[in-house]
């Protein structure tokens, strides 16, 4: 994510009710769960892994109103469960079954607690179906109201306003989704399309994943739009989806694709999914988004004239570097942020030191003056500061971008380019498909670099203050106010 604040100004979700209908309660009342991530302690929940999501929507053309949907949970127990708790709110839930038999649910917090008729022993497969409406809410975060239609921002917790789930990106799955829409609109997903089928006036666009997903990376477009087809490196399939309105006004920046990814690729090795392009939403988020294989673009940072080509491009880059920075390695905890957007915003840096003469190292300095006002204000790069009640946004903070990024310029200084690349690549090599955190890149960092950088790392990483800048005893930092 990359918040445009830094331009206009600041995007807050606030945290919403549920408004869900229950069956018969168990004898005693449910409780939320969490699996105990210090930012978000109630989100995810214990006792099983989700193997995959089968999602179906189905939306009719108005983009105020709920649509009415199916979730599909394949999951296997990791121990006995008499409960099994999902994160959802926003939605009516109509009904829930577990391996196909009807099951009691209630809600708590923002849990839906489903209590199937016979416990679910541990290392057992199951599979719990939820019929529900899922709800526009407008600037709330979930699914974002377009000029034409609906697209979805997850992020950081928000997904569950959509769908069931386990919302937690320590959780990845694969995911399929089935969109039912006016054969008007088109529909477009994460992944690839598999099946489109028409009846009567609506058609329904099925499109799957070929990798494991986090719940806050989904995405699901509808709307009056173009999707634009080209080809990037080794044959790669790159998919823009605009409005059909500005397909020739955008064609400039589409173009731009697959050289980025390829560039992308010189500095961490090859692209890790199946697909990539841009959407390009009619509407005002306050931010972009690295949704997996299919990032969201407001469409008012390429038509607005204040923003110059260079910083679009370093922005269209931000959030393809997330692509191996956040999505196909995933944080472990969101505590492990400062590790998906201080890459993106390095890459970003790079690009635009190599491709718009804006000099890396000026960017970094400046970042050193203000870093230490920005540890006093939100906490250092791997311990921020939870985010304010009801704006959970405020998470992404000034520390997270550049003050990140300036942790992996200091790291550079410190072990040489030459190794700093070389654990680049390997961290996205070694990680692809999962999960990882700051410990696992301290312990590969010192790997490579051949000695233990568990000191300098404590300093960067948790330090109040910012630590002095290998190679450039002159940088000062600016008094915290």
């Amino acid at each position: 994510m990359l918040l445009t604040s830094r331009r206009l100004r600041a995007a807050l979700l606030a945290t919403a009710s549920a408004t869900l209908v229950a069956a018969t309660l168990p004898a005693s009342a449910p409780e939320p769960l969490g699996i105990g991530d210090p930012l978000f302690p109630h989100l995810g929940n214990p006792g099983y892994d989700v193997l995959a999501y089968d999602i179906g929507f189905t939306y009719r053309g108005d983009n105020t109103k709920p649509l009415d949907a199916v979730t599909k949970i394949d999951a296997r127990t990791t121990r006995r469960l008499d409960r099994i708790n999902l994160d959802f709110t926003q939605g009516v839930v109509r009904s829930v079954e577990v391996d196909g038999v009807r099951a009691a649910f209630a809600t708590a917090g923002e849990d839906l607690v489903v209590t199937p008729r016979e416990s679910v022993e541990a290392g057992s497969p199951v599979r719990v179906t939820v019929t529900h409406t899922s709800v526009p809410t407008g600037g709330k975060g979930g699914w974002v109201r377009t000029k034409d239609g609906l697209a979805m921002a997850n992020q950081a917790d928000a997904a569950h306003r959509v769908f069931p789930g386990n919302d937690h990106p320590a959780d990845k799955a694969a995911f399929t989704f089935r969109v039912t829409a006016p054969s008007r609109l088109t529909v477009v997903a994460n992944g690839l399309p598999v099946a489109k089928s028409r009846a009567g006036a609506t058609t329904t666009w099925t499109y799957r994943t070929h990798h494991p997903m986090a719940t806050e990376l989904a995405q699901v477009s509808i709307g009056d739009s173009a999707v634009v087809r080209r080809k990037g490196p080794h044959g790669l399939p790159v998919r823009d989806v605009v409005p059909k309105a500005d397909r020739t006004k955008l064609e400039p920046w589409l173009a731009k694709t697959p050289g980025q990814v390829e560039w992308m690729e010189r500095q961490v090795g090859r692209y890790p999914f199946e697909t990539y392009g841009v959407l390009i939403a009619g509407a005002e988020t306050g931010f972009e988004l690295e949704t997996q294989t299919l990032s969201l673009f407001e469409r008012s940072l390429f038509t607005r004239p204040e923003y110059p080509e260079w910083y679009v491009d370093s922005v269209m880059v931000h959030e393809l570097a997330h692509q191996w920075f956040g999505d196909s390695v995933s944080p472990r905890l969101w505590s492990d942020l400062w590790l998906s957007e201080g890459h993106a915003s390095w890459y970003e840096a790079l690009y635009a030191h190599e491709h718009a003469d804006k000099p890396l190292e000026k960017r970094m300095r400046e970042a050193y003056r203000l870093s230490d006002g920005w540890r006093a204000a939100g906490g250092p790069p791997a311990a921020p500061e939870p985010p304010s009640s009801g704006k959970q946004l405020s998470l992404f903070r000034p520390v997270v971008y550049d003050g990140s990024a300036l942790v992996l310029y200091a790291l550079r200084q410190e072990i040489g380019a030459g190794e700093f690349r070389r654990l680049e690549r390997d961290w996205v090599r070694d990680h692809r498909d999962g999960t990882a955190g700051t410990v696992d890149f301290i312990r590969l960092a010192s790997a490579v670099a051949g000695r233990d950088l568990s000191d300098f790392f404590q300093a960067w990483l948790y330090g109040r203050k910012t630590p002095p800048m290998p190679g450039h005893p002159d940088w000062k930092g600016e008094a915290a106010k």
